[in-house]
């Protein structure tokens, strides 16, 4: 039974028993007189109303803190539970809103700590993967092609196999270690980057169109590193997931300085489908900039994936922090 219940039960049964006193032979006229009894029927009825009136506002903060407990999520930053209501309840009320703010910026810290070292890992591995195994690989190429060279020709074109092999794998080496380490984002800049970007995911089964709209307002290097991680997670997840045949890729500024990042594809959506490590990985680093991502449905069909970036927004660790926790290709 609820706390409001159990007070309001408690309340009426202390009504009820004065009452019936009321009624006893020391207070009242016995027989009780039938004008007597409808007035103090009336009594009972308005005391009780108003007693619950009186206690269904009185406990009313409590609901809604109730409901903001069940509902808080650290990923979706909502707006916090009025501090209304007296003494304790505004207390605690306000303790709880604190918690939140705290557990909100300890995340956001610990977060930019963990994703600044997993970016660094990133890196790491994609050099490895470009100066060691590549070379290697660029080497057995030769080594292949010489040996081609001089070989019979009853084996010869089974070295000329392996060379085509090789030289895949050495293409699929570069691609991974691009998709680490966007290494056109450092040299070439956001704008290139994207476009390159959907020219990765370009493909049979799939197209993607970039869209750059002038005017955009000046982004620090940990704001566009969120863009492009954002931006790669949505188009994996379309060309993954979706089974989308199409993706409209718009970069375009926002009223008051601000930029706006649109992905949207023409798939099946996400339906009831809970969030995945892929889209759990954009809201963190959506929350390291302070930015809001909203994933939904569109207009159209598919799913529209936007994310906000307010003008001059910090990191929220106050650091450049790269924003990935997953490989793209994570699921939803």
């Amino acid at each position: 039974m609820s706390l409001y219940w159990r007070v309001f039960l408690l309340n009426a049964a202390v009504l009820v028993l004065s009452v019936a006193l009321l009624f006893g032979p020391v207070t009242v006229s016995t027989p009780v007189l039938f004008g007597e009894g409808i007035v103090l029927v009336c009594g009972l009825v308005v005391m009780l109303v108003l007693n619950a009136v009186l206690l269904r506002v009185g406990l009313a903060p409590l609901g809604r803190l109730d409901r903001a407990m069940a509902t808080a999520d650290l990923l979706n930053p909502g707006e916090r539970p009025r501090a209304g209501g007296h003494g304790e309840i505004a207390r605690l009320t306000g303790t709880f809103n604190a918690m939140l703010d705290r557990l909100e910026a300890e995340r956001a810290a610990s977060s930019g700590r963990v994703l600044t070292a997993l970016e660094a890992e990133r890196q790491r591995i994609a050099q490895e993967l470009h100066d060691e195994i590549g070379q290697t690989l660029t080497a057995v190429l030769l080594q292949l092609k010489h040996a081609a060279d001089h070989a019979p020709p009853q084996v010869r074109e089974d070295l000329h196999q392996a060379q085509e092999t090789t030289r895949a794998s050495l293409e699929e080496i570069r691609r991974i270690a691009r998709r680490l380490r966007p290494g056109v984002l450092e040299e070439l800049g956001l704008h290139s980057a994207l476009r390159s970007l959907a020219s990765e995911f370009t493909g049979r089964n799939l197209s993607v169109g970039v869209h750059v709209a002038p005017g955009l307002p000046g982004l620090d290097p940990a704001t566009e590193l969120v863009l492009y991680r954002v931006a790669q997670e949505a188009l994996t997840n379309s060309a993954r997931h979706s089974g989308a045949s199409r993706v409209e890729m718009h970069l375009r500024p926002l009223p008051g300085g601000g930029t706006c990042l649109l992905v949207r594809d023409d798939g099946r959506g996400r339906g009831g489908a809970p969030e995945g490590a892929g889209i759990s990985g954009m809201r963190e680093r959506a929350l390291l900039i302070g930015a809001e991502l909203v994933i939904e449905s569109g207009a159209q069909g598919g799913t529209d994936v936007r994310l906000n970036i307010a003008p001059s927004t910090p990191t929220a660790s106050g650091t450049a922090a790269p924003p990935t926790t997953a490989t793209p290709g994570d699921e939803r």
